[in-house]
């Protein structure tokens, strides 16, 4: 079970009047206040940097040579390769950050190489390759008469692959800004920030921005030959920014102010006459317009990343964000939308079966999260991991041994790096690769580090990393890297933690506060997305529903939509909370952690929930009522999943006193369903006295065993034509049963069946169907079917969560009716 969140308020230093003028300049509809309060907490304390801050045009960037002499040799080394013609290979990533890397250097490079002749590029496959340089990429290389490699987001510490490309004639410019090696490597030059002071403003640069800085030195030493502006890479500079979550500060956060300015002006030309056709519809997909960072860290990048997630070559992506041709970049945009939607649907079942496996953890003992599993797909796992890092408060590495048995292959994140383990294993041996996601300032890539001689391959930095094992060592490693955390935090205790910025009421939320919290975008790592408290709130008229694709098929995502309201209006403000239903909102007043955003879709302002809680002075406090004696809460039994002879046994020895249990068999279908038993077994707990007679209920219903909607439409279609060609009669409670739905989309089904002809007419308690074939409403009978297909598809969807929900759940949910 996960721990309660711990809550806490950044503490409030009150800004001097004369910054809270300045920032007022920039909010003249607002007092400037709030904005002020926020730059003034996260170290924006004078004019000169306020200004810098705000106004991308006041910031002085810095050079691409101050990156000094490995950034000469760089130029030196294309500039001999540009005099004598040869052949150029762009070595990229399969992340958002490596794609818009290669991209870069494909429309950068690409000015002074010709394209496809002599500038090429490569693009690992995530599921058989991994991150960085290999042996068979290179050999394949020098085949085709390559004599220089690029290499962008990845490369630092490929020293063994280096060497080897050096032996067949290639040369290595490194564009990288990962983990630095040991020493610095055999080649022609090496160009990642982390070389320079961690005050540099280049310091925090991403693989992308890297990329970006070699084409500007390039620009710089041969002015006269490029065609196009270097400007125009920066929309792809921004995208690559902050899909890979790194510090926009310095130099990071004013290419991705520029960026994004360029990614909006191209999105609002007509899509013919777009630089970027690639980048226009999938923002058109994700119904973004490029104006914000979030269209980028919630559309762009997810949808890039999704990619190699789902079928590991992720080539045709530098494609997509590159190309002119208006048709094929469409294609390609809905291939990446399809491999997203398949993303989201395989995380959501990770996430379920990785919360399963949680439910037999002791967390209170345990310090890293480590969980295998054989089915998992691989790339999803860091996904799943960052949720479960956060949700927990701790370290967690999910691990998957799904195609895996290759000693070469290498897990998610790693760069390279070997560990001890590899040396004289067996290759027969079958090893498990996988993903870890931190928080809490923890240093994983350290904590990982120490147990090299556990692990066949790893690598990543302090906050994400990628590694690979022998199966066998899983038990040694788990052991070994928990007892070495647990001896690092000394009495520290992990908890998962949720920061608020600002508090501010219903009556703040809007259009005014929306434009100054704006000033501090783009947002990232060391500039957060403002989390703002709400206290004692509650939720009106909330309801949620499955996400749809962009082809309008079910996905298995939740969004619940909501009207928030507190004393300071009388009028609600909108929002909505993803991968959550309307259920977990708690009943009453409470307090809320939100951002605020606008919906350019819907195009209005409403907050995205991050975290909620009942008030601490409010009359349903859940902690209390989690906590509260037996006597207010149904004895709820959990029999869920069993064999019926087992669930009879259990039945046998409950102590049930003089009730015999209440017992529900058939898999609710929404909560309404479920507290109709549970008001039931309260009514009949408070019409006796005492402990002794508390009413039990048991849940003993199993896993559904579904049929396809098509073929639940068809059986229906075919008992309805059987049924009016007999003239035979059935009751609703024949037709439930043969078709296995609920009464409510039975209605649906029955509508549907009038589309095309069908009378249902009641006789007594029973329905006598007759069928008179027409086409005349062809149309229309194809909406009624659709609705009862989606229909069905809710309620298999539903049924699938109880047959899951942790009983923690159904227990609060008790909790709050009893009262």
């Amino acid at each position: 079970m996960l721990e309660q969140q711990q809550w806490t308020i950044t503490a409030t230093e009150q800004p001097l009047e004369w910054f809270i003028q300045a920032v007022k300049q920039y909010t003249p509809a607002s007092s400037g206040l709030y904005a002020a309060q926020l730059l003034w907490q996260r170290g924006i304390k004078d004019r000169q940097q306020l200004t810098a801050f705000i106004n991308y045009k006041a910031y002085q960037p810095a050079s691409p040579f101050e990156f000094g002499q490995e950034m000469h040799l760089a130029i030196a080394r294309l500039q001999q390769a540009y005099n004598t013609k040869e052949k150029i290979v762009i070595w990229g990533d399969f992340d958002a950050d490596g794609i818009t890397a290669t991209s870069v250097l494909w429309d950068g490079l690409g000015q002074f190489f010709a394209q496809n002749t002599q500038l090429s590029y490569y693009i690992p496959n995530r599921l058989k390759e991994s991150h960085g340089l290999n042996n068979q990429g290179i050999d394949n290389l020098a085949k085709q008469g390559y004599k220089l490699i690029v290499t962008c987001d990845t490369g630092s510490t490929n020293i063994e692959e280096i060497i080897y490309a050096k032996q067949l004639g290639i040369d290595v410019i490194v564009t990288d800004h990962h983990t630095l090696p040991a020493e610095r490597p055999p080649v022609a030059a090496i160009i990642n920030p982390r070389y320079l002071p961690k005050e540099h403003q280049l310091f925090n640069l991403s693989g992308v921005a890297v990329a970006y800085k070699l084409v500007e030195a390039l620009y710089q030493s041969l002015p006269n030959v490029a065609k196009y502006p270097l400007e125009d890479l920066l929309d792809l500079v921004a995208v690559g920014l902050i899909a890979d979550l790194v510090q926009l500060s310095g130099d990071c956060r004013y290419l991705a102010q520029m960026g994004i300015q360029r990614l909006q002006e191209d999105f609002k030309q007509p899509a013919a006459a777009r630089r970027r056709p690639g980048v226009g519809r999938l923002l058109e997909l994700c119904q973004k317009s490029g104006d914000r960072p979030t269209d980028i860290s919630f559309g762009l990048g997810p949808r890039i990343n999704a990619v190699s997630r789902i079928q590991g070559d992720a080539s045709f992506c530098v494609e997509l964000l590159t190309s002119r041709d208006v048709k094929r970049c469409n294609e390609l945009a809905e291939v990446t939308e399809l491999a997203n939607a398949r993303r989201k649907s395989l995380q959501k079942d990770v996430q379920a079966q990785v919360a399963q496996k949680l439910t037999q953890l002791d967390l209170s003992t345990t310090s890293v999260i480590v969980l295998e599993d054989a089915q998992w797909p691989a790339g999803v796992l860091g996904l799943v991991a960052g949720q479960v890092a956060q949700e927990t408060g701790r370290p967690t590495i999910l691990l998957s041994t799904e195609g895996a048995g290759e000693q070469g292959s290498r897990g998610a994140g790693e760069q390279g790096s070997r560990g001890a383990g590899e040396q004289g294993s067996n290759s027969s041996s079958l090893l498990a690769r996988g993903s870890a996601r931190s928080v809490n300032s923890v240093d994983l890539y350290q904590l990982v580090k120490e147990q090299a001689h556990l692990l066949h391959r790893f690598g990543g930095h302090p906050f994400a990393a990628g590694l690979s094992l022998l199966v066998e060592n899983i038990p040694l490693f788990t052991a070994a890297i928990n007892q070495q955390l647990r001896q690092s935090l000394g009495s520290t205790t992990l908890t998962p933690t949720v920061q608020a910025d600002l508090t501010v009421t219903v009556a703040d939320l809007g259009k005014e506060l929306f434009l100054e919290l704006k000033l501090l975008e783009p947002c990232g790592m060391g500039n957060p997305v403002p989390k703002l408290l709400i206290q004692n709130c509650w939720f009106e008229n909330s309801w949620h529903r499955n996400q749809q694709d962009w082809q309008g098929k079910k996905v298995q995502y939740i969004k619940t939509e909501f009207d928030i309201q507190d004393d300071s209006s009388r009028s609600a403000f909108p929002g909505l909370w993803w991968g959550h239903y309307k259920d977990e909102l708690p009943i009453g007043r409470c307090d809320c952690i939100a951002e605020l955003d606008y919906n350019t879709f819907k195009k209005r302002y409403e907050i995205r929930l991050i975290a909620v809680r009942s008030s601490a002075n409010s009359a349903l406090n859940t902690q209390q009522w989690l906590n509260a004696p037996l006597s207010l809460t149904p004895f709820i039994l959990d029999l869920r999943n069993q064999e019926h002879s087992a669930v009879a046994q259990r039945l046998a020895t409950a102590n049930t006193t003089q009730h015999s249990a209440l017992i529900i068999e058939d898999c609710p279908t929404n909560w309404d369903d479920l507290r109709m038993w549970l008001r039931r077994c309260l009514a009949i707990s408070r019409s006796t006295s005492g402990l002794d007679n508390q009413q039990q209920l048991a849940i003993a219903w199993s896993k559904p065993n579904h049929q396809p909607p098509n073929q639940i439409w068809l059986t229906l279609v075919g008992i309805a034509k059987y049924l009016s060609r007999t003239n035979q009669l059935v009751t609703r409670r024949q037709l439930l049963e043969k078709i296995g739905i609920s009464d409510q989309t039975l209605l649906v089904g029955i509508k549907a069946l009038k589309y095309l002809g069908f009378t249902v007419q009641r006789q007594d308690r029973s329905l006598q169907i007759t069928w008179h074939p027409s086409d005349s409403a062809e149309n229309l009978a194809d909406e009624a079917v659709g609705r009862f297909l989606a229909a069905v598809r809710e309620e298999q969807f539903q049924q699938q969560y109880f047959a899951e929900v942790p009983l923690s759940t159904i227990v609060a949910i008790a909790s709050y009716d009893s009262k």
